[in-house]
């Protein structure tokens, strides 16, 4: 069963180091924990209508937080930098 691009696709992380990478033509995504790179591609093109060069992955851990007596963790998460081909166009992140 092919799954929904919009479930493998989460959200675009918006960094300072992120919107750097957008320049040369590399955005960022959280996205499902279990797709795969070549999931994360297909989606992005399906979505977004671009044409994708590669995607690398990356497990963020959860980290340890606390909040006054009472601790837990963050979720861990994982994020995919996805590198557009040169004669792509580039994704609109901000809409004006």
């Amino acid at each position: 069963m092919m799954k929904n691009p919009r479930d493998i696709i989460k959200r675009p992380v918006i960094t300072e180091r992120s919107t750097e990478l957008m320049e040369g033509n590399k955005y960022v995504f959280e996205v499902e924990m279990k797709a795969n790179k070549t999931e994360i591609k297909q989606a992005i093109e399906d979505i977004f209508g671009v044409k994708v060069e590669k995607v690398n992955t990356i497990k963020m851990p959860a980290k340890p937080k606390r909040y006054g007596r009472y601790s837990g963790y963050t979720s861990a998460w994982k994020k995919a930098i996805v590198t557009l081909t040169k004669d792509s166009k580039p994704i609109e992140l901000f809409e004006v």
